[in-house]
């Protein structure tokens, strides 16, 4: 089981593949497998066979998961794109934080 850098909710930019540069909200983290589902990004086309009577089939446009390490976190703050850095609290938590001194 791997650690992933990013979680559900979080604004991050694609670094690397075919929709490089673009932003999007995490809508699903799966840290076995070591990917995530970015909203509007990695869009691929499904078949979809009518389930019940009644129900329309076709081709739906749906996003799928690609590998965390290809996003990188945007900070809410200066709103550039950056490296998770780990904080410990006197309290002993841990928390995240972006090079420019925001907490997230």
């Amino acid at each position: 089981m791997a650690k992933i850098h990013v979680k559900t909710g979080d604004k991050v930019v694609i670094i690397s593949g075919k929709d490089k540069g673009k932003q999007g909200k995490v809508l699903e983290v799966s840290p076995k497998e070591g990917k995530i589902i970015i909203e509007g990004c990695n869009l691929v086309t499904k078949h979809v066979k009518p389930r019940a009577m009644g129900q329309q089939g076709g081709i739906v446009k749906a996003e799928a998961p690609m590998y965390a390490c290809k996003a990188m976190l945007i900070c809410p703050k200066c709103g550039k794109p950056t490296r998770v850095h780990h904080k410990v609290n006197a309290d002993g938590k841990k928390e995240r934080q972006c090079k420019c001194g925001e907490t997230f």
